[in-house]
Parts: structure tokens; C-alpha cells; sequence
């Protein structure tokens, strides 16, 4: 099927609520371009110099995603232009975010990634920490960040109810932190390819989904 069925086929199969980012992290310009003339507008990238290079390559307006994980000496290549970072793990990662939007001029929308998967080499904060830390107000100090939600990736398993585990308490630190940031705190990003339909169940508002709309990707250059 090309990439123009699989994305309609998704989106039929969403809610109204929920946002569809398209994961097109490894895949060439030409394929994101397939699903741009198919209507489509948010891509999710993981790689900053990637995401760049398709930026500039590609019409402007495209919204862009950052979901993957994010060195704090990585964030000027995608401050211009960046609509979501998805992957904010680290207080240290939401200072360098907020220096680089106050020196492009612009306020950038962020989610903070919480991490409730059974591997540990999954990046995230730990919710203990994360509610320790907004407690003390920090993103009073950042003006040009907005933070919008939170952002999570469940155990990579065919279990389905340890799925539900996780996004269940994903949901919950939705709900726990909404309170301290007021009504643009709407986004709660979880499930892929292969447990959209669950996270949806779970409460998901937005949706990262790669291999379905473009294919398994191609590691053997990466």
C-alpha cells in the first residue's frame, strides 16, 4: 500500500481527539513528501542534524516534531523552527531549550517525558523527582518555554495488560502534574505502531506512529 492509503488508514482509525504524528525518522524526504501531498502536516523526528536537513528541504509548513532523546548541545540545530519537543527529560535540558528560544525569539512548546517502561535504558524522569521539581516553579524562570503535556513509551512487550500498566500510569502523571500549568497543559503523548489503539483506550491525545504509514526503516546507513 503506499504511504497516502497507510496514512488515511490511521487516521481512520483515530478518534477526533487525537493527533497523528507521523514518524518519519530515517526515512527520506520523498516519502514525507508522499504524505504531505496526501495532507498530512506533523512529523516526528529523532535526530537533530536529520531533522534540520529535512526542515530545509521540505515546505514550511510542516510542523515538526523532536521525539527522540536530546543532547542539550543539540538543541540549537532545531530551536528556529521546532514545533514540539516531545523528549524533555532532564531540568538541564529545559535550560538549554529556554536559551536557545530566548536567542531565536520565540516561545517553543515542550512535553516532559516520564519514564514508566521495565527497561531501564529508556530515558525519562522518574514522577518522585519530576513533581519535586515543579514544585519549586522552575519554568516561572523559562518564559520562552511551554510546557504542554507530558510524553511517555510503554515496555517493550506483547503483554498487553503491562501496556495498559503504563500508559495507565502515564494518564496518571498527566493528572497529577496538570495543576501546576493551566489549560495549555493538553497534550498526553503516548503509543506507537504497534499500541496506538491501546494508548488511545488509555486516554492519549496524540499518537507517534512510523512504520505503519512508511514502512519498517532502514538501519543499514544509520
Amino acid at each position: 500500500m503506499s504511504v497516502a492509503s497507510q496514512i488515511a488508514c490511521v487516521r481512520r482509525s483515530l478518534p477526533e481527539r487525537v493527533t497523528l504524528v507521523a514518524v518519519s525518522k530515517t526515512h527520506p524526504a520523498e516519502l514525507i513528501r508522499e504524505a504531505y501531498e496526501a495532507g498530512h502536516r506533523i512529523f516526528g523526528e529523532s535526530r537533530p542534524q536529520e531533522l534540520r536537513e529535512k526542515y530545509e528541504a521540505l515546505p514550511k509548513d510542516i510542523e515538526w516534531h523532536m521525539i527522540g532523546h536530546l543532547q542539550t548541545n543539540k538543541v540549537k540545530y532545531i530551536a528556529p523552527f521546532v514545533r514540539l519537543i516531545h523528549s524533555v527529560d532532564s531540568a538541564r535540558l529545559a535550560e538549554a531549550i529556554q536559551k536557545e528560544a530566548a536567542k531565536c525569539g520565540r516561545t517553543i512548546d515542550i512535553l516532559l517525558e516520564i519514564h514508566v517502561a521495565e527497561e531501564e535504558t529508556k530515558t525519562g524522569w522518574n514522577i518522585g523527582e519530576l513533581m519535586d521539581y515543579v514544585r519549586t516553579a522552575p519554568f516561572v524562570r523559562m518564559p520562552d518555554l511551554c510546557v504542554r503535556g507530558v510524553m511517555g513509551i510503554a515496555t517493550n512487550t506483547d503483554d498487553e495488560a503491562v501496556i495498559r500498566r503504563d500508559f495507565g500510569e502515564l494518564r496518571r502523571c498527566f493528572e497529577l502534574l496538570r495543576p501546576y500549568f493551566g489549560a495549555r497543559f493538553d497534550t498526553l503523548s503516548m503509543g506507537m505502531s504497534h499500541d496506538y489503539p491501546l494508548a488511545v483506550e488509555c486516554g492519549a491525545t496524540m499518537v507517534r506512529v512510523g512504520s505503519l504509514i512508511f514502512g519498517e526503516r532502514d538501519y543499514s546507513e544509520k
